[in-house]
């Protein structure tokens, strides 16, 4: 879309030039004023110091005249001179500076009409116009990924959400119709769907707070060996169900973090749900505190299934799955560890992944700054 032409005398560049006429202007006007009125004294005072006793009046006179005409000829030839010089530069200026901002204004337009992907190309104006393009050029870097990932949301959305919503739409149909019984089978199977879609709309406005820096927390001083221990102490009745050993190794010699404790709490059972989820009967989870001088290192390290590596910088984004069938029958809503990541570099914190492929477990390491 083309932007609307603006009224002659309204554009940037017209307006400069005529600034830069009417500052000439004013400056000529001030020259020729002051030449006029000091010049001419000047000259009359040197004409009488003139060593004669008796100086011609006549002479004076005319020496005077040729010196007014002279003065007033080339004081204005070379005022007009500068003056035709300035408005040349000031036009070549002038034309310079507002096509770089008819670039910046053209890509605004086509940003502001949803084409993220415009760019300014970068110019030789100043720093300023250097500055103010490669701002405006991150800014639609960074709305262009930001509509990627909108996108992407929905689309993900909308695929989480169709299982558990035809499911459930599916049996009251079948209820309506007289196919199926409202029995307590039904009823608990319609109630895991529902709270499957309240877990995945809790889960996605978490990470989207995490990631536009709203994520609400109570910061206090937190011991490391508590997390651990209130982490053991929720997942232990899940594990021993699965026959999945959990073991707790406690190396963080009474380190402290500064945080809030539940999304801390959170981070560790997130990842200790999502090493269960990939591990078989007889499988062990170690989860591991440890610290040095300035980090404190949590981990969550398994036998299970592992992972393979055309996937592991894959596993912190959103709703990506390694096993999208095993995943989802075990209710997984594959934003787990997008929280993880999330939560902790809310904390000043980073979490990375290793595995050695395949049948080889997967270790998971959190590090946070620590709290002296």
């Amino acid at each position: 879309m083309k932007p609307d032409r603006q009224p002659w005398g309204a554009r940037l560049g017209v307006r400069i030039l005529l600034a830069a006429v009417l500052v000439l202007g004013v400056g000529a006007l001030t020259a020729w004023a002051v030449a006029l009125a000091v010049g001419p004294a000047i000259f009359h005072e040197h004409m009488l110091m003139v060593e004669t006793s008796d100086p011609d009046p006549e002479v004076v006179k005319h020496a005077e005249e040729a010196f007014d005409a002279s003065w007033q000829l080339s004081l204005l030839l070379a005022l007009i001179a500068a003056c035709l010089a300035s408005v040349l530069v000031s036009v070549v200026l002038a034309r310079r500076i507002t096509a770089t901002l008819n670039k910046v204004r053209s890509a605004a337009i086509r940003v502001a009409h949803g084409d993220y992907g415009a760019r300014v190309p970068e110019g030789a104006m100043g720093a300023e116009f250097t500055e103010m393009i490669s701002a405006f050029n991150r800014m639609a870097s960074e709305l262009d990924e930001t509509e990627h990932t909108r996108k992407q949301l929905l689309s993900d959305l909308a695929h989480e959400m169709r299982t558990p919503v035809a499911t459930v739409d599916g049996y009251l149909e079948a209820m309506l119709d007289g196919v199926a019984a409202a029995d307590s089978e039904t009823l608990t199977m319609l109630r895991e769907q529902t709270d499957r879609l309240k877990r995945l709309s809790a889960d996605v406005s978490l990470v989207s707070s995490a990631e536009e820096h709203r994520l609400s927390m109570e910061t206090h001083v937190i011991s490391v060996a508590d997390l651990i221990s209130v982490a053991q102490g929720q997942a232990r009745s899940s594990y021993a169900a699965q026959d999945v050993a959990l073991q707790i190794v406690q190396e963080s010699d009474g380190a402290r973090v500064l945080g809030d404790r539940d999304r801390l709490s959170q981070v560790l059972t997130n990842l200790l749900d999502n090493a269960l989820r990939h591990t078989e009967p007889g499988d062990q989870v170690i989860l591991r505190a440890g610290s040095d001088s300035e980090t404190v290192f949590l981990s969550v390290e398994d036998t299970g299934h592992g992972v393979a590596s055309e996937h592991l910088s894959h596993l912190f984004e959103r709703f990506y799955r390694v096993d999208t069938a095993r995943d989802r029958a075990h209710g997984g809503s594959g934003i787990g560890l997008a929280i993880v990541r999330s939560i902790v570099e809310a904390h000043g914190g980073n979490v990375r992944v290793k595995s050695g492929g395949l049948g080889h477990g997967a270790l998971f390491t959190v590090g946070l700054p620590r709290h002296n």
